[in-house]
């Protein structure tokens, strides 16, 4: 590590919590840029889904159940 990336990180970590949040946010977005077409669409997919439960069309299962039914499928 160079000295100019100890001296980043240093300032980085004395910054308050909402700045190094933004920070964050903004590192994450350069690396995986917000793609508007496809983040639309998983959110009208989500919406979808919610209507399903909502009007019984789809049935939930238990997280709990799900996670027994996998260990027990693949845990052997």
């Amino acid at each position: 590590m160079t000295a100019k990336t100890k001296e980043l990180i240093s300032m980085v970590e004395s910054l308050p919590v909402d700045i190094k949040t933004t920070l964050v946010e903004k590192i994450l977005n350069s690396l995986y840029p917000s793609q508007k077409e496809i983040d639309s669409l998983w959110a009208k997919e989500a919406e979808k889904r919610v209507k399903e439960i909502k009007t019984g069309k789809v049935k939930t299962i238990p997280g709990d159940k799900v996670f027994k039914e996998i260990h027990e499928k693949y845990c052997r």
